[in-house]
């Protein structure tokens, strides 16, 4: 198995830094860094990607942005770079710590709110939420495929709540790949998942994906007043459209824009039309 959990990506044209961040008494978590080698004055990205989301699912998008931006990248608590000095445990995968956690990160860099925000599944979960309760800001907020709430079919609610022993978490991942495969229609897409789900710590995995299985969002999102928009595919079966209408309706003002595919908001063309949405906001912040 490819090890992705050690050391930053070399990308072109920029200066890159890995950095490990405490962000509780117990936990650390690996946060890259890369700015443009040539100076850039665009506002920087803070993006948050999706459960259990591995760097090379993102690289095709990463690489050129950070090009022209300083991307600020951090992985989750679920992920196997985090590093826990004492025994998990379930509690330790809340949303609230997941929030508390993109705070500390926002606080130790000293980024104050000067940063729009990208994130994914989970990562637009942390994000939504995050946002409501006001302990995070910024200029604003895309979203690729937020989770209102986390479907997990009966069969896997089970096989998650048994208290199954470590080695068989293995056998575990190996069904959720061939689940995902069955529903999943972009050759792209299934590579991700495939590629996600067999670098994990499976026992954290399966700690995060107790809890998840029993969260939603909260009902009233009318707390996040900055420019927010979702990218949605109607191709993209794994993540629910109900969602995306939620969230719509609860968020004031925020813009839906469509995409050809989930894997195109993994590649560089879909800066087209994150730059649009970015532009008009930083145009309209210069008038």
């Amino acid at each position: 198995m490819e090890n992705h959990w050690k050391g930053i990506p070399e990308l072109p044209n920029t200066f890159g830094k890995e950095r490990i961040i405490r962000v509780c008494d117990n936990v650390s978590l690996r946060v890259f860094i890369w700015e443009p080698i040539e100076k850039s004055s665009e506002i920087p990205i803070l993006m948050v990607p999706g459960w259990g989301s591995v760097f090379e699912g993102w690289r095709p998008l990463i690489t050129e942005w950070s090009q022209r931006r300083k991307i600020i990248y951090v992985e989750t608590r679920e992920k196997a770079s985090a590093r826990f000095d004492n025994k998990m445990k379930q509690k330790d995968f809340t949303i609230s710590m997941y929030v508390n956690d993109i705070a500390e990160i926002i606080n130790k860099l000293g980024i104050d709110d000067d940063f729009h925000l990208f994130s994914s599944s989970l990562g637009s979960t942390i994000i939504i939420h995050a946002l409501q309760e006001r302990k995070i800001s910024g200029k604003s907020s895309m979203f690729l495929a937020p989770n209102q709430r986390f479907r997990f079919p009966i069969w896997a609610k089970i096989l998650i709540k048994l208290p199954l022993p470590k080695f068989t978490l293995r056998w575990l991942i190996k069904i959720a790949i061939w689940a995902v495969e069955r529903k999943v229609t972009e050759e792209g897409q299934k590579i991700r998942y495939r590629r996600t789900l067999i670098s994990q710590n499976y026992e954290r995995i399966r700690f995060s994906a107790r809890y998840l299985m029993g969260y939603s969002l909260p009902k009233n999102l009318s707390n996040i007043n900055i420019p927010c928009a979702i990218l949605t595919a109607e191709s993209d079966k794994l993540h629910g459209s109900e969602d995306v209408d939620f969230i719509s309706e609860k968020i004031p003002n925020l813009q839906i824009i469509p995409i050809p595919s989930n894997q195109y908001a993994h590649q560089a063309d879909v800066l087209k039309e994150i730059d649009s949405f970015q532009s008009i906001l930083e145009n309209n912040e210069q008038m």
